[in-house]
């Protein structure tokens, strides 16, 4: 589900038991804050330090007014003790997950500004950056992202500040300051991912802007000395992209040859074949051989139809394909109905309760609580009630559809208006999160093996 959460860095954690301590920890901190409270059910002041450890288990879990209680509770009375940076820039955070960045960027301003030299002060100027960039204040985020440029040159997020600037003033249509930062990143960053990825930017803003010659010399020059390893992009979706701008400028043999280059077992590998079939390739004939068919080395038993009666009665009714629910309970929860991640996430669908509480009244489940999630037909109703929600939106894309339930609609949309055409591959290139980007590229891969392997009602053909 929405694990990665704009910038959290999410590794799916499967407990080995039924009970994970972490939701041990929340059921604690519930009962306590029931005898924590006075006759007229205010909670009572503790120490500063209790009602941070409080609020954070709160915070962690995604309950997030419940956490605020307790933040308040040290912005009101310790107004000089050293859980105040916390307080507040968890408080902003919270605001931040709820999509409320109005609220949000108070707090983080006043971390910011009180705390400059802790790590909290660090993460709220580069979160207040990314509140701009979502509320369309787009020349006040490639500010901030620069500030944190100038405050911390090594800090922990020096990359993506820079990497930011550059799309926020792309958004902003700034697009000679963008590709100077650009250079300005390769400078700072040569030789590393960080480069490969400023040059990624300037080869999608090219192709956005429509340069296609600009576009097909960027992806020339990505192809021959950018190292792929631990970036954003990859050898196959720059020569996708490559292979798009060829086509654009009516270089169909040329192009033809570079989408069946990619390799067969990949996103991109996919998407170039399958757009090499189109009508307009018809006829032609280039050096390489079209490599058509089902994927390779693929093992039946590891793409099983789990819990089909439950997918089956939660996908017909809301009009999604049960195989797409498939591929998505196979990349979150590998199947293992007690899966919970660092994020909250629990579940074969790894709901978050903030999320599964947007939905569940209208799935049928008015009273749910976290635990409820790690019962399957409570996980796969709500996620199904979320997801028909994602494909009305996003038309029907699929791509869209599993970056939304990763990354976040609005970040979807920000992306999809950075996408043209609004081409699935296209789109897949803008994604701005990696593990975001990379959800994607597994969970289509997963629905393109499920559609060989089952027909819409989860028969095995």
């Amino acid at each position: 589900m929405k694990k990665i959460v704009i910038f959290l860095a999410v590794v799916l954690a499967i407990s080995g038991s039924a009970i994970p301590q972490s939701d041990s920890a929340l059921r604690s901190v519930i009962d306590k804050d029931r005898s924590s409270r006075s006759a007229d059910g205010r909670l009572v002041t503790l120490t500063a330090a209790e009602h941070l450890a409080r609020g954070r288990v709160y915070f962690d879990n995604r309950q997030f007014p419940q956490a605020r209680e307790h933040f308040q509770k040290i912005l009101d009375n310790f107004p000089t003790d050293e859980a105040m940076s916390g307080a507040l820039f968890m408080t902003g955070r919270s605001y931040y997950w709820e999509r409320n960045y109005a609220q949000c960027i108070p707090f983080l301003d006043r971390v910011v500004h009180e705390y400059p030299a802790t790590k909290d002060g660090r993460e709220g100027l580069y979160f207040e950056g990314s509140c701009n960039l979502r509320i369309g204040k787009n020349l006040e985020a490639a500010k901030l992202y620069e500030q944190y440029t100038v405050m911390y040159p090594t800090g922990e997020r020096s990359d993506g500040a820079y990497l930011n600037i550059i799309d926020a003033l792309r958004e902003a249509g700034k697009y000679d300051d963008a590709d100077r930062w650009v250079e300005n990143t390769r400078t700072r960053f040569s030789g590393t991912p960080t480069e490969a990825n400023a040059l990624h930017a300037r080869l999608r803003m090219q192709i956005f802007r429509g340069q296609y010659a600009d576009a097909v010399a960027t992806a020339a020059l990505m192809q021959a000395q950018v190292k792929f390893a631990g970036s954003m992009a990859s050898m196959d979706e720059v020569k996708y992209l490559r292979a798009f701008a060829l086509e654009k400028q009516g270089k169909l043999s040329e192009a033809k040859m570079l989408y069946m280059s990619t390799e067969l077992n990949t996103y991109y590998g996919s998407a170039g074949r399958d757009r090499a079939r189109e009508a307009r390739f018809k006829g032609i004939q280039p050096t390489l051989e079209v490599l058509i068919g089902p994927l390779r080395g693929i093992q039946a038993n590891d793409y099983p139809a789990a819990f089909r009666d439950e997918i089956l009665a939660a996908a017909k009714p809301r009009k999604l394909d049960p195989r797409f629910i498939l591929a998505i309970m196979k990349q979150e929860s590998t199947f293992k109905s007690d899966a919970r991640s660092p994020a909250a996430a629990r579940g074969l669908m790894q709901q978050t309760i903030d999320t599964a509480l947007k939905y569940n009244i209208k799935a049928g489940y008015p009273n749910v609580q976290p635990d409820d999630l790690y019962n399957p037909k409570t996980n796969i109703t709500i996620a199904c009630e979320n997801l028909a929600d994602l494909q009305r939106q996003f038309n029907g894309m699929l791509e869209a559809v599993a970056a939304a339930y990763n990354g976040g609609d609005d970040n979807v949309v920000r992306w999809l208006n950075r996408s043209k055409p609004r081409d699935p591959a296209i789109f897949a290139s803008e994604v701005g999160f990696s593990e975001t980007k990379n959800y994607v590229f597994k969970v289509m891969t997963n629905y393109r093996i499920y559609t060989q392997l089952y027909d819409e009602n989860l028969n095995r053909r």
